[in-house]
């Protein structure tokens, strides 16, 4: 059996599963695992199947009929090979624990990617990405070079098929014109549950303030810094005894694994941009672990 996924968002209508099934079923296929979602306030649909084929048959034959299904319900859609494993360029500057922690989880199979290659404005991480044999890219970027700085990136995505690029703390802000070109395909990670300590050392800002909880946020990038669509967040608990240390140490946890469930649900097509908020489909009740080993 060949595994396939398909994805659908079109405007809510009455019919539009029963299409969707009846279709798969007349092509011999079954469906694995369905998701829904009918947003009320902007009364768009989305939808994700998960669905086997008979070997032989190719997601091509399949998807090849499907738009005569989607035009009376006007559906973007797409056909996915749940066995391919995207492409993905890694970015960063000088604090390493999210590469480091993807690198590790792409290594064991928790996270089936293809890394096409980390780029960075410093030297930091030469050697612990090169001894990956993943090839590393240097750009510097400072003031004066910056338009000529990202054309290099733009060039480095092409060259390399990337289909989504991670910040994982790459310190630098992305033109308006590069998030608009990547749009859906930038994910970063926000050190901050909410962006309410910007600047720098959000951390100390928080202990300053005696917060009770700090945590990170993973969201799309969008010509708004650190403003775009969120995917995935999560909190930890501190108290009065911890220091700003314990805050950073704590926080850069969250963070590792913040950034890894975002990364893995887009990569497994769970995640739908709703205007300036996302549809996230969770992974259903046994299926992850076959999603983590692709």
């Amino acid at each position: 059996m060949t595994k396939h996924i398909l994805t659908v968002s079109c405007k809510s209508t009455r019919g539009i599963v029963a299409a969707i099934s009846g279709y798969l079923a007349a092509k011999d296929c079954n469906i694995v695992d369905s998701s829904q979602f009918d947003d009320l306030d902007t009364g768009k649909f989305f939808m994700r199947v998960s669905f086997v084929s008979e070997e032989g048959v190719s997601g091509k034959d399949i998807a090849a009929g499907f738009a005569a299904v989607a035009a009376p319900f006007g559906m973007d859609y797409s056909f996915h090979d749940s066995e391919h494993r995207m492409k993905v360029l890694l970015m960063v500057s000088r604090f390493g624990h999210c590469l480091n922690d993807l690198l590790y989880r792409w290594k064991i199979g928790a996270l089936p990617i293809d890394i096409v290659g980390v780029v960075s404005n410093h030297f930091d991480y030469q050697k612990v990405v090169v001894n990956h044999d993943i090839p590393f890219h240097h750009i510097k970027v400072t003031k004066e070079n910056k338009p000529q700085a990202e054309a290099r990136l733009l060039e480095l995505a092409e060259q390399t098929g990337a289909e989504l690029i991670v910040l994982a703390r790459y310190m630098q802000v992305l033109s308006d014109a590069m998030c608009k070109k990547m749009s859906g395909r930038i994910i970063n990670i926000h050190h901050s549950f909410l962006p309410s300590f910007k600047g720098a050392n959000p951390y100390k800002q928080a202990y300053e303030r005696g917060v009770k909880l700090i945590g990170a946020t993973a969201h799309y990038v969008t010509a708004d810094l650190d403003e775009g669509p969120i995917i995935e967040q999560d909190t930890v608990r501190v108290t009065h005894a911890q220091s700003a240390e314990d805050y950073v140490s704590m926080g850069r946890d969250v963070e590792s694994q913040v950034l890894a469930r975002a990364i893995h649900a887009h990569i497994h097509h769970r995640t739908f941009i709703n205007g300036n908020r996302t549809v996230v489909f969770p992974a259903s009740p046994g299926s992850y672990a076959s999603e983590r080993m692709g």
